[in-house]
């Protein structure tokens, strides 16, 4: 199988593309930083040797660049048809100043929104021809449940790629394309090794690797994990305003 996968250099990326490489898959990775890169594609290029298949390119993009992001998605479609491409590059909001919420929006939705254009492109054009194997995965997170008043900017990101993702779905449901979101609790990560807040029902980056496969193989439309942090954020949601409102008060924010 031929993967792509952005935010490949820590976190859920890294873990997908090592377990992708676990099962010979040929493999894009692209990140912004060179260095972790470089040693994500080591790890695979290991794991594949194991496995006797499969070769492994790494790139520097910046998922904000629109037709970086498309030239790049094009050339790696050229070398090798893509099955399954992961929009999984994000980033957390931190403290809300300006210029980390206009980050957060422009990775999180810009990001997902630049790599997922040029996907659906490649497999409308490609149509029926490669059997069906057309695939792609949004990472969103249990945060786009539902309003966070502890980190706003992260939380209306992942409720927009969440809904759009789910929508793309249903759209191209009977053209054959899948069309996958998964939502994520607290997984190990650059973004939670810098968290402060209690992080209930944590998980290690390659335990939820393993989830996310296990549902993209299924072609589950949600994939959301673990389910104790599905139904407290799926509860959160559908509370009356005033009661969420209070709710959301309670919760604990993240020391600046």
């Amino acid at each position: 199988m031929n993967t792509l996968i952005t935010g490949a250099s820590s976190g859920i990326g890294e873990a997908l593309a090592v377990a992708c490489a676990k099962r010979g898959d040929t493999l894009f990775l692209c990140g912004r930083d060179g260095h972790r890169l470089g040693l994500v594609a080591e790890r695979c290029r290991a794991a594949l040797s194991a496995q006797g298949g499969g070769e492994v390119r790494a790139e520097i993009v910046d998922v904000t660049d629109e037709y970086a992001v498309r030239s790049w998605i094009e050339r790696c479609d050229s070398n090798a048809p893509l099955d399954r491409v992961f929009a999984n590059a994000g980033v957390s909001t931190g403290e809300e100043t300006e210029r980390n919420v206009r980050a957060t929006f422009a990775t999180n939705v810009g990001g997902c929104v630049n790599t997922v254009l040029p996907a659906l492109e490649i497999f409308r054009r490609r149509g029926a021809s490669d059997g069906g194997n057309r695939q792609i995965v949004i990472t969103a997170s249990i945060a786009g449940y539902g309003p966070l008043g502890a980190c706003p900017s992260y939380a209306a990101t992942k409720a927009c790629v969440k809904s759009w993702g789910l929508s793309l779905r249903s759209m191209y449901a009977r053209s054959g394309v899948k069309v996958n979101v998964v939502c994520p609790g607290f997984v190990r990560s650059r973004i939670t090794d810098a968290n402060t807040c209690p992080m209930p029902f944590f998980l290690e980056a390659d335990q939820a690797a393993e989830t996310i496969l296990r549902g993209v193989d299924r072609n589950r439309g949600l994939i959301a994990f673990p389910w104790q942090m599905r139904l407290s954020a799926w509860l959160l949601s559908v509370l009356p305003w005033r009661v969420n409102e209070l709710a959301n008060r309670l919760l604990p924010r993240k020391s600046r």
